[in-house]
């Protein structure tokens, strides 16, 4: 091997309804992954910028996927760890969880594929349509498990002037239901929720509105550990559901819309099985990076 290949280190990009992933398989050293995601998810200076993505195509990205693939078994298995852009990792990402299992599919020719998060193992399925379909086990309400500095839960309670429902689906939410998400300032009111005392590990805040049609629901949310509103969170739809079906806003619906503004989810909650997350996935562009990046001025 070369010494400038030895330098570098090969990546893939996907995204999963505009949230998207730098794809390293994790075979490949990295000496601190830390560095490597804060560079490379920049979104001025990050991957991609030597590139012409095109007017679609991202430069940065909402984190980096570092993927073992265990293809013996059957089905195959890979394990995810997501560094997102401040270096922090988190339990669970949907969309994250999706791009690995399509990533995986490609190389095993399998559509199953079993994910391994730090929140658990989840089933996925490549379907028909290139959609990916991924388990996101039972939203949990209970304080100890979203967690909450507190011994109730917390349901459609005022919190910061908003009526507020915390829940955990991999990573804790907090959903506030309002006539129109487009009218919500989320850079302003998403930190200080956020760091709201109540969540002693922080909390993603993800706002949702009914549709127009009545047919779901739109989605904006502001992430922690990229400390800013994404294109799509899966964890946070499934969390927009899973709290109106809390609330009686929707019925036991074989599923439910969830539009962020990257595109449509389709999410199932049911009362006796894992929630489901459903949703497109696009190999974006792939590339060589250096293993240390250069320092940031």
């Amino acid at each position: 091997m070369s010494l400038q290949a030895n330098r570098t280190v090969s990546y893939e990009k996907y995204h999963g309804t505009s949230n998207d992933f730098i794809i390293i398989d994790a075979a490949d050293f990295i000496p601190n992954r830390y560095s490597f995601a804060t560079a490379y998810c920049d979104r001025e200076t990050g991957v991609g910028v030597d590139l012409d993505v095109g007017d679609d195509g991202h430069v940065g990205a909402d984190g980096v996927l570092f993927l073992a693939l265990e293809e013996q078994y059957s089905p195959p298995r890979v394990i995810m760890t997501l560094v997102q852009p401040d270096g922090s990792t988190a339990a669970m990402c949907g969309n994250g969880a999706r791009c690995a299992a399509a990533w995986a599919a490609e190389r095993t020719g399998s559509d199953e594929v079993m994910v391994d998060t730090q929140a658990g193992t989840r089933h996925a399925t490549v379907n028909d349509d290139g959609s990916v379909t991924i388990e996101m086990g039972v939203p949990a309400f209970d304080p100890r498990d979203v967690p909450l500095a507190r011994d109730d839960p917390l349901v459609e309670e005022e919190l910061e002037g908003h009526p507020v429902t915390a829940v955990n689906t991999g990573v804790p939410h907090v959903v506030i239901f309002v006539d129109d998400a487009d009218d919500v300032d989320l850079e302003s009111v998403g930190p200080t929720l956020r760091y709201a005392d109540v969540f002693p590990e922080g909390a993603n805040v993800t706002f949702a509105a009914e549709k127009e049609s009545g047919d779901g629901f739109d989605q904006r949310t502001y992430e922690r550990g990229i400390e800013g509103e994404t294109q799509s969170c899966g964890t946070g739809a499934v969390a927009v559901v899973a709290a109106a079906k809390r609330l009686g806003l929707v019925d036991d619906a074989e599923s439910v819309t969830v539009s962020p503004p990257g595109g449509d989810l389709e999410i199932s909650v049911p009362d006796d099985a894992p929630a489901t997350l459903r949703g497109g996935v696009t190999h974006e562009y792939a590339g060589e990076l250096a293993r240390e990046p250069p320092a940031q001025s």
